[in-house]
């Protein structure tokens, strides 16, 4: 058997702590927002994962992810939103998935904190393209329907 196959067979564990909780950057989300990567994409894998929580009122900005990605309720009540969609609201227990390249937020409730795994794969390096911030007067829009 080659080393390179051998390698791909061996486990890795990540370990509980090994990696620290990080602030959600401002270019990326309003409000409150911590991160816990739980892997990232690697010679051998295609997919990253990280535990978001978003404190009430804590979003992302518009974004897209190449391959698409998923996102898996754990916590909280949540809001969800593509470009030209209704707002729609995501609970513990929902899987939701977004299109690649389909233009999105997501975040918490006004009065709620949410928590959300979310899964995305890597191509030609990126996972995600990042762009402008939902406004507040988009965010309270998107509250009152």
């Amino acid at each position: 058997m080659s080393s390179i196959i051998q390698q791909l067979k061996q486990m890795e564990i990540i370990k509980l702590g090994s990696q620290p909780t990080v602030k959600g950057p401002e270019d990326w989300f309003t409000g409150s927002v911590r991160i816990n990567y739980l892997f990232q994409p690697n010679g051998h894998r295609r997919a990253g994962a990280a535990e978001v929580t978003f404190e009430p009122g804590a979003r992302t900005a518009w974004h897209t992810h190449p391959l698409g990605q998923t996102l898996i309720v754990l916590s909280g009540i949540g809001l969800a939103q593509r470009e030209g969609g209704a707002i729609e609201e995501i609970r513990p227990g929902d899987i939701v998935w977004i299109a690649p390249g389909e233009k999105h937020w997501h975040g918490a409730s006004a009065t709620m904190a949410m928590t959300h795994i979310a899964t995305q794969e890597e191509l030609n390096g990126k996972v995600v393209e990042w762009m402008e911030k939902v406004s507040d007067e988009q965010y309270q829009i998107a509250l009152s329907k």
